[in-house]
């Protein structure tokens, strides 16, 4: 009996295990195997990684071509040495400081790269911090809201007989307009006070929710809102599973963030090259919240805009937070707590030019 062929893959199935991003090359740079981690940062399926060549990842390649020949070549078992990577193909991609490990395997025709993102603990530990302090926020919020209400309901009524005790004067229309403004401004807190307690009022309506429904049901509200100027791109990996969650939530927390978008691409609508892309990929070994999850679902909503104003980038999940004249700062406030809602969270990426608000969210 023929023994099952072993793929390449195989031998090195541990490496998806790890948090760094780890390749298996030949010596001129030729990858045969990338674990999930190179995955999630390229945003591409292992098949398109592998083949390529690795040095096309790196915007200086003088160093890893040494490095590949010395290890090689048994001049030395390993190698190491900072360098800058892309996270794509395109000139005006990220770049990625990282530290490049490059050592030797049983066989002198395949050599182990590690790179391990400069950043990515200081990177997790501002996601955990933020984390925490959404959480004392949220909090907060909502006991100030409980306090808020019943005053506000006293203040509502109150104006409402002093309305009813007016007796006609000359100072009637002045005195009625008064109370009115009480009546309106009255109404106008409530209203915001019900949108702060919104996902804490309502129970979830959990079912099986496919993540790609939820895009086209936004997109479909946000083109009819923006008939022209505007384009919504869709990149899809259509291999992603569907999972349990609340459909209509889960909706208008895309739909928030996909509006805040569109609110700060008025003047490219205007010039007619506005720019909203969708694309959804697979993470894997993923950690939410200091929980670790084997899989998880990205849905980025990328847009060209002007980008996060620099003095509100750590603050724009906080209620009543805005970059934006007459926003009310609380779209990203509930997209987030229906995300942790969802055992997920968002995150955002922004520079001029390009803004990424990334929604993570466990798979079964």
């Amino acid at each position: 009996m023929n023994p099952k062929p072993v793929s390449v893959d195989e031998p090195y199935a541990c490496f998806d295990l790890l948090a760094t991003l780890v390749a298996v090359v030949r010596p001129d740079g030729t990858c045969e195997f990338a674990n999930t981690a190179v995955e999630t940062l390229f945003n591409l399926p292992r098949r398109a990684v592998q083949g390529s060549n690795l040095l096309e990842w790196f915007t200086d390649t003088g160093r890893l071509v040494e490095a590949l020949e010395e290890v090689s070549r048994n001049a030395f078992s390993s190698s190491r040495f900072d360098a800058t990577i892309r996270r794509g193909p395109r000139t005006h991609d990220d770049l990625l400081p990282v530290h490049v490990i490059v050592s030797q395997t049983d066989d002198p025709q395949r050599l182990v790269i590690e790179l391990i993102e400069n950043a990515q603990q200081t990177r997790q530990d501002r996601e955990e911090r933020n984390l925490d302090q959404v959480h004392s926020i949220k909090e907060l919020t909502r006991n100030l809201a409980h306090e808020i209400k019943n005053p506000l309901g006293g203040i509502r009524g109150a104006a409402q007989l002093l309305a009813l005790e007016l007796q006609p004067t000359d100072l009637w229309d002045e005195l009625e307009e008064y109370t009115e403004v009480i009546i309106h401004e009255a109404d106008r807190l409530q209203s915001l006070v019900d949108r702060l307690l919104a996902p804490h009022r309502r129970a979830q309506v959990v079912g099986d929710v496919n993540i790609h429904e939820i895009c086209e049901r936004v997109r479909s509200l946000v083109l009819a809102q923006y008939p022209r100027g505007l384009t919504l791109l869709r990149d899809y990996d259509i291999s992603l599973p569907d999972f349990r969650g609340d459909r209509e939530q889960l909706i208008q927390a895309v739909l928030n963030i996909v509006q805040n978008a569109a609110q700060a691409l008025h003047e490219r609508i205007a010039a007619g090259d506005a720019v909203i892309a969708l694309r959804t990929r697979v993470a894997r070994q993923v950690t939410i919240g200091k929980q670790r999850w084997r899989l998880a679902l990205e849905l980025h909503i990328e847009d060209n805009g002007p980008g996060v104003p620099e003095e509100i980038k750590d603050r724009i999940f906080f209620p009543l937070v805005s970059g934006r004249d007459g926003g009310s700062g609380l779209g990203l406030t509930l997209a987030q707590t229906i995300a942790q809602q969802h055992q997920g969270m968002i995150d955002c990426d922004s520079q001029p030019g390009r803004t990424d608000f990334r929604i993570t969210l466990p798979l079964p």
